[in-house]
């Protein structure tokens, strides 16, 4: 309900498609700049640039925003399996803004600016389109497990890099700082993506008035969502 007391009223599909290409090609846009900003300060390296979680996060997301908005657009609706990603990329990227903003606030060597856009500004924007738009059926707890391996992989490698060149993104990554306090920030960061995507999938639940849903485990290729008689 807005403070007039009308009830919030979705903008076209169309519209809405339009606007998560928009914003995906603005975040690459974005890290494309800070990438470039770097460089004179010989942070040339594609590999540590996105080797920070919230680079390659963003990046990540932002394609599935604009794979979704451009399904949309020329097909009708997204499938399945787009729905199941833009929900596992808007749970890493709520991890992004609560470490960034509550664990280890203002660090990092980005401009202001673009902390902003990747850590506040992009985070809400998917999860107020998750939210209000509701145009994605409630994702099955059954496929929650989809979140994981992207983070797995990227903790693996990154742990690797430790260990076999010194470099981390993050000092709470360190290799020095022992294998029993690694393994609990792990697992802490796994909780940490565990709770969000909950919130996520629980916020998918949110349906329109009267309208019917299948999850993307049981449509058996595109979601499809009735329309109320």
């Amino acid at each position: 309900m807005t403070s007039s007391g009308r009830r919030f009223s979705p903008p076209p599909a169309a519209l809405t498609a339009a606007g998560r290409v928009i914003v995906g090609v603005i975040v690459i846009g974005v890290l494309t700049c800070a990438y470039l900003l770097g460089i004179p300060a010989g942070r040339a390296d594609p590999f540590d640039y996105f080797g920070y979680f919230t680079n390659l996060t963003s990046l990540l997301a932002a394609i599935v925003l604009i794979a979704t908005g451009a399904t949309v657009l020329t097909r009708g609706s997204a499938p399945a399996w787009l729905h199941l990603a833009r929900g596992a990329a808007a749970a890493a990227m709520l991890v992004v803004a609560l470490v960034y903003n509550l664990v280890v606030p203002g660090t990092g060597t980005a401009p202001l600016w673009v902390s902003i856009v990747l850590h506040i500004a992009f985070p809400v924007l998917l999860l107020l389109d998750w939210l209000l738009v509701l145009d994605r059926p409630p994702l099955p707890w059954n496929r929650i497990w989809v979140v994981l391996p992207y983070p797995l992989l990227w903790l693996g490698i990154t742990l690797i890099r430790g260990v076999a060149d010194g470099w981390v993104p993050y000092g709470f990554l360190l290799p020095s700082r022992g294998a029993a306090q690694l393994a609990s920030t792990v697992g802490m960061l796994l909780a940490a993506l565990l709770v969000s995507a909950a919130v996520v999938w629980a916020m998918s639940r949110r349906q329109r008035p009267g309208t019917a849903a299948e999850t993307p485990g049981e449509a058996s290729g595109e979601s499809r969502v009735r329309s109320p008689k």
